[in-house]
């Protein structure tokens, strides 16, 4: 048997080189909880089950890992098959260093949330690796632009296909590279360029304290989460426990 994140495309592959046989199942968001409990039954009776998705590898950022944790619960064999990954593939061809990593996975789909995510993932001082929609990629590039005017951010766009391309510049010029609505298709990999170290706790301290001295607790924060690599809202709560420690100005 072979469960299949689309039956459709998996069956059009099947049929150019030559399978046939197989039973072909859907295993996508929708339903893995409950054919994972048929299958499990299919494998506890000795059968073999593939598993496949659309593109890339199975279960990065695609369906699969429920029915994974259950064969490992029985004790039963999971064979992976190396093939296409779209996270190797467009780290290998990267001007920006990448011997370590974050991976994201795809970025929150609400506006805000994706802000917020991407504010906490700019402290990483690793390149982050993320998957974005073709519909919401003018929207990241937007709050990039906004939010790490300064860092890099590579994109592979449609790779291995006759249209694939990739950019490497500052989240403005990208954006002003793919205005057209015609480039905005086919999913995007992104590698933001890391930030530098986090700043020790000692010299965050010290930091704020010399800041608080001379500015608001807002203020404060925003240049220190600058110039500390921290993230804002903490910096801020600092600030407020060092200004209450000094009592009124």
């Amino acid at each position: 048997m072979i469960a299949a994140e689309d039956t459709r495309r998996t069956g059009v592959l099947l049929e150019a080189i030559g399978v046939k046989g197989p039973r072909l199942v859907a295993l996508h968001a929708h339903n893995e909880a409950a054919l994972t409990r048929q299958l499990m039954e299919r494998l506890r009776a000795g059968d073999d089950v593939a598993l496949v998705s659309d593109a890339g590898t199975p279960l990065l950022s695609d369906p699969g890992f429920e029915l994974v944790r259950a064969c490992w619960a029985e004790a039963l064999p999971v064979i992976p098959v190396p093939g296409p990954s779209a996270l190797l593939a467009a780290l290998s061809v990267s001007p920006i260093p990448c011997a370590r990593f974050h991976f994201e996975g795809f970025l929150p789909s609400r506006p805000q949330q994706r802000r917020e995510r991407l504010g906490a993932l700019a402290t990483l001082a690793t390149p982050v690796v993320f998957f974005e929609a073709p519909h919401r990629m003018a929207g990241c590039l937007e709050d990039l632009a906004l939010l790490l005017p300064e860092r890099r951010l590579m994109i592979a766009r449609e790779m291995t296909k006759r249209h694939e391309q990739y950019l490497c510049d500052l989240p403005a010029r990208l954006a002003e590279l793919l205005e057209s609505a015609e480039q905005l298709r086919g999913e995007f990999v992104c590698i933001l360029e890391g930030g530098r170290e986090a700043a020790a706790p000692v010299q965050v301290q010290r930091t704020m304290e010399v800041l608080c001295r001379e500015l608001p607790p807002a203020q404060a924060a925003r240049i220190g989460a600058q110039l500390l690599g921290r993230r804002r809202r903490e910096l801020y709560e600092l600030a407020l426990r060092l200004a209450g420690s000094r009592g009124p100005r």
